[in-house]
């Protein structure tokens, strides 16, 4: 096994890892920065990202209307000292992507345009056009060219961490393209490395987004923090999961049923005040918007297609003109997968699992439980986004954490004691395990088929709305699978692009991060947020105002606990949206 040596790691080279990596060289050119990717970082799934990352710059907005949206949006989940730092960053951040050359769309007289996002009050989402994430991480990886102690594996799948004495000295990694092992040795490891949305069958995530740096920081002993709040996206496309912005409804799209009449405003999502405080209907947020189409379904007044019923996402009365301008990409990914052509068409829509907004357990400065280890972007839980995040405040999370986290690592690896013998006896048992997998040709079990059963199990126990015995059903399923993974076996034993092997690999992520989903919804009895159950349908502050902790358990169950939320001046309260509490 070869040995790669240096001051920090960045596991993941999207957007936060980026940042993260950035960040280090900013802060002392000296410190040596590995970003490990499993893919090219241009392929990083940043680059999906469409709508827009919110700051306040506008003279009719605050930090304490994005903070107040932030938290009301979260179903008081959030922990606001988190969230005040956050919005106090993320305008500083957003303009220093801009010095770095990023195209923020602009208004008539030059300045940064701004557009509403759903729960959003104020229009405070920059973007640029409908690609913004492209944009934004265009520019990190062109920024990250210029330092040259900034290097690079790319299409290298992190395997595990190595951890002496409750510190993290590096991981081990595969390169995709040889099967050769490396152990990484390093004084601090950030992982950066995206959510886990491929454990539902219906998804907007790529295939990279399989939970690989959840599973590897839960294995080793960090807990997953607020797992069981699954964000839906209320307009993907039917049939491939592609995601259609929020910006659609931003710049003034409608929401129809199958009797082209708009249904939110009979979910308590209707008309409210005028500009600059936002009317919310289509601009209420996620989890309201998904929720309603479960009802309109049951309701009989969705529209039945062969991928299941739909809604209409009407933007016909924007014209050509604006379409073209703001929403191009829309336009293209409708016409293409839909045959609708926005212009002059309706384009059928359903929600899509869409974001994570658990992860690893992090403090506000990015760090974990394990000294040396830290954690930003989707696959952390730092948390602002608590039982549903608000869209656009996640690309702008994936900066001012990815920034912090760079910062603080920075900081540890100048005082990181030195790893004692133990770690390289974890890689050697690290890729032993590789090599027992890798070796399996005379079991039963294919990765196709556990994959299709967890995803499926997934979308049915652990959807928008959900109950004991939905969720029961989908833990016992997710036992049997941890079961019948043991007994699985490789087609491909070749060890050049063995996309066989990698494929296992992130099937055992997969399962854990399910896992953990599913047992602390179990054990959630209450609605709150993105977590909605038909056999509890209150918010039960006294009980479960809490963030659920779920532990690694090899031989069973995750064990579930729960931590405080920390509350600094916004206390629990209904939320409203359009001028009616619901």
């Amino acid at each position: 096994m070869d040995t790669v040596t240096t001051d920090i790691a960045i596991v993941g080279a999207g957007g936060a890892g980026l940042r993260a990596a950035i960040a280090v060289a900013e802060a002392d050119p000296k410190v040596s920065v590995l970003l490990v990717s499993k893919v090219y970082p241009m392929r990083s799934h940043t680059c999906a990202a469409e709508g827009g990352a919110a700051g306040v710059i506008k003279s009719d907005d605050s930090l304490d209307y994005h903070f107040n949206d932030t938290v009301t949006g979260a179903d008081w989940l959030a922990d606001q000292d988190a969230v005040e730092l956050f919005v106090n960053e993320i305008p500083r951040e957003l303009t220093l992507l801009e010095h770095w050359g990023c195209p923020w769309s602009r208004e008539s007289g030059g300045q940064v345009a701004v557009r509403p996002f759903g729960g959003m009050k104020i229009m405070r989402t920059w973007y640029a056009a409908d690609k913004t994430g492209f944009h934004m991480l265009h520019t990190l990886f062109q920024t990250s060219l210029k330092f040259p102690s900034i290097k690079r594996l790319d299409e290298h799948f992190g395997v595990d961490l190595l951890v002496d004495d409750g510190r993290c000295h590096g991981l081990t990694a595969m390169e995709v393209r040889t099967g050769q092992m490396k152990m990484i040795k390093a004084k601090a490891v950030i992982i950066a490395s995206g959510g886990a949305g491929r454990i539902f069958a219906f998804t907007t995530n790529g295939a990279i987004k399989t939970g690989d740096g959840m599973a590897m920081a839960y294995r080793a002993g960090v807990p997953l923090k607020d797992m069981e709040f699954v964000q839906y996206h209320p307009t993907g496309l039917p049939g491939s999961g592609i995601l259609l912005t929020e910006g659609c409804r931003g710049e003034g799209g409608f929401l129809l049923n199958k009797d082209h009449y708009r249904y939110l405003q009979d979910y308590g999502l209707g008309p409210a005040e005028d500009k600059p405080r936002l009317k919310a209907m289509e601009l209420g947020p996620r989890d309201r918007l998904s929720q309603a189409f479960y009802h309109e379904s049951k309701k009989g007044r969705t529209v039945e297609t062969k991928w299941g019923d739909v809604v209409y996402l009407d933007m016909r009365h924007l014209g050509e003109k604006l379409i073209d301008e703001r929403l191009p990409l829309v336009r293209d990914l409708a016409r293409s997968y839909v045959n609708a052509d926005p212009v002059t068409d309706l384009v059928p829509v359903r929600p899509v699992v869409h974001y994570m907004m658990g992860g690893i357990h992090t403090d506000i400065n990015a760090a974990t439980s394990i000294d040396g280890l830290y954690a930003a972007g989707e696959c952390a839980c730092v948390t602002i986004n608590g039982a549903n995040r608000l869209g656009s405040n996640s690309l702008g999370e994936l900066l001012v954490f990815g920034a912090r986290a760079g910062r603080f690592a920075v900081e540890h690896a100048r005082t990181a004691k030195t790893a004692g013998d133990i770690i390289e006896k974890q890689a050697a048992e690290s890729e032993g395990r590789i090599k027992a997998l890798f070796r399996r040709s005379k079991g039963k079990e294919r990765v196709a088929t556990l994959r299709n059963e967890l995803t499926s199990s997934m979308e049915d126990g652990c959807g928008i709305y959900r109950t004991e015995e939905t969720l029961r059903s989908t833990c016992d399923t997710i036992t049997d699978l941890r079961a019948r993974y043991q007994d699985l076996a490789l087609e491909d034993h070749s060890n050049v692009f063995n996309t066989d092997l990698y494929q296992a690999l992130e099937l055992g992520c997969m399962i854990e991060v399910a896992h953990t989903v599913a047992q602390s919804a179990l054990e959630r009895k209450e609605s709150r947020g993105a977590h909605q159950r038909l056999d509890h349908e209150a918010r039960d502050d006294a009980n479960y105002l809490k963030h659920s902790m779920a532990y690694y358990n090899p031989n069973g169950d995750p064990r579930i606990d729960y931590a405080d939320v920390v509350i600094t001046k916004s206390q629990p309260a209904a939320r409203v949206y359009g001028g009616n509490a619901a």
